[in-house]
């Protein structure tokens, strides 16, 4: 069995006549009732039996059609795929990113990006870590900005910039009057912030215990947005990255947390495909965004000074 008699075969089981075949494959009828029987001829059995003037499959055909319809649905999955890439070269950018980077540096860099090329359709996705490397992976998504580590053989993950975790707080908190905010501040309050299984959660947990104090959490997030309509409530104060422009909502404010932790926003792309001009392209634009920012949302990434802490720092 090949392709295209494949094609005709699914064709007739899912219109049930030969003439419905036909017009759903735009050839003639007696084209598709000569692959039939030179298919069924192949075979050794019928596939068919005429009841009525209708087509009747038979219990052989209705077997068949399981695992043939599954190998025509991946063959239309590769020619998806192939129109997909035919989009990109004419202009066709996706991008996945939490949401720390979608608020605080895809707006500017997209500003800038759709200047230089307007005819580009731009699809933005908010992922996690996980999700992300994945469709990198499979080629669903062109590049990717997250907040986590990324550990995932032939996905190249850069560097790009560190920001210091930050205590929100509801504006008219006592905690706002303080310059900064250490655990100690800290007790009597509930916890909003990641877990210890998080990146963040292990600098975090030990800035706990050199203060002597257990992190106790009150609510634990994944997402550092999510502690938004919390403190908002006043159900308590939050640990997140001062990436997010948190002063940009209101009825919260931020202060530095003491001691300083730092978390990492890196840039992903495949380790397998060659990159597009618009991802290089773009990437200088994320740069720029990034050099912008205001006060200690973003400080410059380390640079390596060794081939293995340049290693190190694209598995990080």
């Amino acid at each position: 069995m090949n392709a295209r008699q494949l094609e005709i075969f699914r064709a007739i089981m899912r219109s049930g006549t030969l003439t419905s075949a036909a017009q759903l494959l735009n050839v003639s009828q007696p084209a598709i009732s000569k692959v039939l029987r030179h298919l069924e001829d192949q075979l050794g059995y019928k596939l068919f039996e005429r009841v009525g003037g209708r087509l009747h499959p038979t219990a052989e055909a209705q077997l068949l059609f399981i695992d043939a319809d599954r190998v025509f649905r991946e063959i239309e999955t590769v020619r998806d795929l192939a129109i997909r890439i035919g989009e990109r070269r004419i202009g066709l950018l996706r991008i996945g990113a939490s949401a720390p980077p979608s608020f605080a540096v895809l707006p500017a860099t997209l500003t800038a990006f759709r200047k230089r090329h307007p005819g580009v359709k731009v699809i933005l996705r908010t992922l996690p870590a996980e999700e992300l490397a994945e469709k990198i992976l499979v080629g669903d998504i062109d590049l990717g900005l997250t907040m986590s580590s990324i550990r995932v053989p032939m996905v190249q993950a850069e560097l790009l910039t560190t920001t210091r975790v930050v205590a929100l707080m509801q504006e008219d908190s006592p905690l706002a009057r303080k310059t900064v905010v250490t655990p100690a501040d800290l007790v009597d309050q509930v916890l909003i912030s990641y877990g210890s299984h998080a990146d963040v959660g292990v600098p975090l947990d030990a800035a706990y215990e050199r203060a002597g104090l257990p992190r106790t959490i009150g609510i634990e997030i994944s997402l550092a947005i999510s502690a938004l309509p919390l403190v908002q409530a006043g159900l308590g104060v939050a640990l997140v990255d001062g990436l997010l422009p948190w002063t940009r909502f209101p009825g919260v404010t931020i202060r530095p947390f003491e001691p300083r932790v730092l978390m990492s926003l890196s840039l992903v792309t495949s380790g397998i495909r060659p990159a597009s001009r618009f991802v290089r392209d773009i990437s200088d634009d994320i740069r720029a965004a990034i050099a912008a920012l205001p006060g200690e949302a973003a400080a410059p990434a380390a640079v390596p000074t060794s081939r293995s802490d340049r290693s190190r720092a694209r598995r990080t």
